[in-house]
Protein backbone atom coordinates (compact mmCIF):
# COMPACT_ATOMS: atom_id res chain seq x y z
CA UNK A 1 0.00 0.00 0.00
CA UNK A 2 1.32 3.43 -1.21
CA UNK A 3 1.88 5.88 1.58
CA UNK A 4 -1.43 7.86 0.18
CA UNK A 5 -3.24 4.61 0.15
CA UNK A 6 -2.31 4.59 4.01
CA UNK A 7 -3.19 8.08 4.65
CA UNK A 8 -6.78 7.68 3.00
CA UNK A 9 -7.17 4.06 4.49
CA UNK A 10 -5.47 4.77 7.98
CA UNK A 11 -7.11 1.66 9.10
CA UNK A 12 -7.75 -0.59 5.58
CA UNK A 13 -11.17 0.26 3.24
CA UNK A 14 -14.37 -1.65 4.62
CA UNK A 15 -14.55 -5.32 4.43
CA UNK A 16 -18.01 -6.25 4.70
CA UNK A 17 -17.78 -9.01 7.73
CA UNK A 18 -19.36 -12.24 7.21
CA UNK A 19 -21.59 -12.88 10.04
CA UNK A 20 -22.45 -10.54 12.64
CA UNK A 21 -23.44 -12.15 16.10
CA UNK A 22 -25.23 -10.82 19.28
CA UNK A 23 -21.59 -10.47 20.61
CA UNK A 24 -20.02 -8.25 17.85
CA UNK A 25 -23.79 -5.82 17.81
CA UNK A 26 -23.25 -5.03 21.20
CA UNK A 27 -19.33 -3.95 20.46
CA UNK A 28 -20.68 -2.03 17.44
CA UNK A 29 -23.13 0.17 19.53
CA UNK A 30 -20.35 0.58 22.27
CA UNK A 31 -18.54 2.07 19.67
CA UNK A 32 -21.31 4.11 18.64
CA UNK A 33 -22.31 5.32 22.54
CA UNK A 34 -18.48 6.19 23.13
CA UNK A 35 -17.02 7.97 19.69
CA UNK A 36 -18.44 11.43 20.51
CA UNK A 37 -16.20 11.62 23.49
CA UNK A 38 -13.44 9.19 22.20
CA UNK A 39 -13.36 12.15 19.17
CA UNK A 40 -13.63 14.81 21.71
CA UNK A 41 -10.36 13.56 23.92
CA UNK A 42 -8.82 13.62 20.36
CA UNK A 43 -9.57 17.30 19.33
CA UNK A 44 -10.29 19.12 22.08
CA UNK A 45 -6.98 21.25 22.31
CA UNK A 46 -6.25 21.46 19.03
CA UNK A 47 -5.56 25.36 17.92
CA UNK A 48 -7.81 26.88 14.66
CA UNK A 49 -4.49 26.37 12.57
CA UNK A 50 -4.52 22.78 13.32
CA UNK A 51 -8.05 22.48 12.61
CA UNK A 52 -7.31 23.59 9.71
CA UNK A 53 -4.86 21.17 8.64
CA UNK A 54 -5.63 18.68 6.14
CA UNK A 55 -4.92 15.14 7.47
CA UNK A 56 -3.29 14.41 3.76
CA UNK A 57 -2.43 16.17 0.79
CA UNK A 58 -5.66 17.00 -1.07
CA UNK A 59 -7.71 15.51 2.01
CA UNK A 60 -10.18 17.03 4.11
CA UNK A 61 -9.19 19.25 6.91
CA UNK A 62 -9.80 18.37 10.51
CA UNK A 63 -12.25 20.76 10.63
CA UNK A 64 -13.94 19.38 7.54
CA UNK A 65 -13.72 15.71 8.85
CA UNK A 66 -15.44 16.68 12.02
CA UNK A 67 -18.45 18.28 10.28
CA UNK A 68 -18.27 15.69 7.83
CA UNK A 69 -18.99 12.76 10.49
CA UNK A 70 -21.67 15.14 12.03
CA UNK A 71 -23.58 15.14 8.43
CA UNK A 72 -22.88 11.60 7.62
CA UNK A 73 -23.77 10.49 10.97
CA UNK A 74 -27.39 12.72 11.30
CA UNK A 75 -27.74 10.97 7.39
CA UNK A 76 -27.21 7.48 9.04
CA UNK A 77 -29.40 7.94 11.87
CA UNK A 78 -32.24 8.70 9.36
CA UNK A 79 -31.82 6.24 7.35
CA UNK A 80 -32.06 4.09 10.48
CA UNK A 81 -35.02 5.39 11.10
CA UNK A 82 -36.56 5.00 7.69
CA UNK A 83 -35.36 1.57 7.40
CA UNK A 84 -37.25 0.45 10.90
CA UNK A 85 -40.48 2.65 10.16
CA UNK A 86 -40.81 1.66 5.88
CA UNK A 87 -40.51 -1.59 3.74
CA UNK A 88 -37.17 -1.33 1.96
CA UNK A 89 -36.81 2.70 1.63
CA UNK A 90 -34.78 4.15 -1.48
CA UNK A 91 -33.05 6.64 0.55
CA UNK A 92 -31.43 10.09 -0.32
CA UNK A 93 -28.00 10.09 -1.14
CA UNK A 94 -25.62 12.93 -0.76
CA UNK A 95 -22.52 14.80 -2.40
CA UNK A 96 -20.59 14.19 0.59
CA UNK A 97 -17.53 15.81 -1.19
CA UNK A 98 -19.45 18.63 -2.27
CA UNK A 99 -20.79 18.89 1.35
CA UNK A 100 -17.36 19.31 2.74
CA UNK A 101 -16.53 22.55 0.91
CA UNK A 102 -19.53 23.97 2.29
CA UNK A 103 -18.82 27.51 4.20
CA UNK A 104 -20.62 25.96 7.70
CA UNK A 105 -17.72 22.84 7.39
CA UNK A 106 -14.90 24.91 6.16
CA UNK A 107 -15.02 28.04 8.50
CA UNK A 108 -17.25 27.39 11.59
CA UNK A 109 -15.98 26.45 14.89
CA UNK A 110 -16.40 22.46 15.69
CA UNK A 111 -18.25 23.37 18.81
CA UNK A 112 -21.95 22.98 17.17
CA UNK A 113 -20.80 19.71 14.54
CA UNK A 114 -19.13 18.15 17.77
CA UNK A 115 -22.86 18.96 19.88
CA UNK A 116 -24.61 17.30 17.15
CA UNK A 117 -22.27 13.88 16.78
CA UNK A 118 -23.13 14.01 20.84
CA UNK A 119 -26.62 14.39 20.56
CA UNK A 120 -27.28 11.95 17.60
CA UNK A 121 -24.70 9.38 18.77
CA UNK A 122 -26.87 9.40 21.95
CA UNK A 123 -29.94 8.99 20.21
CA UNK A 124 -28.67 6.25 17.64
CA UNK A 125 -27.24 4.09 20.86
CA UNK A 126 -30.23 4.37 22.49
CA UNK A 127 -32.06 3.12 19.61
CA UNK A 128 -29.68 0.24 18.65
CA UNK A 129 -30.46 -1.08 22.38
CA UNK A 130 -33.78 -1.50 21.74
CA UNK A 131 -33.53 -3.65 18.40
CA UNK A 132 -34.73 -7.17 18.32
CA UNK A 133 -33.00 -9.39 15.67
CA UNK A 134 -35.57 -9.44 13.52
CA UNK A 135 -35.38 -5.36 13.33
CA UNK A 136 -31.43 -5.68 12.72
CA UNK A 137 -32.84 -7.86 9.25
CA UNK A 138 -34.36 -4.82 7.69
CA UNK A 139 -33.03 -2.89 5.11
CA UNK A 140 -33.04 0.23 2.91
CA UNK A 141 -31.95 0.50 -0.90
CA UNK A 142 -29.22 2.76 -1.70
CA UNK A 143 -29.84 4.28 -5.34
CA UNK A 144 -25.93 5.26 -6.17
CA UNK A 145 -24.75 1.34 -5.32
CA UNK A 146 -28.08 -0.30 -6.20
CA UNK A 147 -27.77 -1.94 -3.14
CA UNK A 148 -29.64 -2.92 -0.39
CA UNK A 149 -28.47 -2.53 2.94
CA UNK A 150 -29.36 -4.35 6.30
CA UNK A 151 -29.10 -2.56 9.66
CA UNK A 152 -26.84 -5.23 10.84
CA UNK A 153 -24.02 -4.45 8.42
CA UNK A 154 -24.91 -0.87 7.98
CA UNK A 155 -24.04 -0.34 11.59
CA UNK A 156 -20.61 -2.66 10.74
CA UNK A 157 -20.13 0.33 7.95
CA UNK A 158 -20.39 3.05 10.14
CA UNK A 159 -18.60 1.60 13.05
CA UNK A 160 -15.65 1.37 10.26
CA UNK A 161 -16.54 4.72 9.66
CA UNK A 162 -15.84 6.17 12.92
CA UNK A 163 -12.19 4.15 13.57
CA UNK A 164 -11.50 5.39 9.87
CA UNK A 165 -12.00 9.45 10.36
CA UNK A 166 -10.65 8.94 14.25
CA UNK A 167 -7.39 6.81 12.52
CA UNK A 168 -7.47 10.03 10.03
CA UNK A 169 -7.27 12.31 12.91
CA UNK A 170 -4.78 10.37 15.38
CA UNK A 171 -2.20 9.73 12.16
CA UNK A 172 -2.19 13.97 11.41
CA UNK A 173 -1.83 14.41 15.27
CA UNK A 174 1.39 11.19 15.54
CA UNK A 175 2.73 12.64 12.35
CA UNK A 176 2.64 17.04 13.12
CA UNK A 177 4.03 15.88 16.97
CA UNK A 178 0.57 17.31 18.14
Amino acid sequence: MSNLEQKRFPIGEYQQPENICDIKLDEYIKVIKNFPEKLKNLIEDLSDDQLDTPYREGGWTVRQLVNHIADSHINSFIRLKLALTEDNPTIRPYDEAKWAELQDSVNMPIKPAMRMIKGTHQRWAALLKTLTNKQFERTFHHPEQNQNYDLRNYLALYVWHCNHHFAHIENLKKEKGW
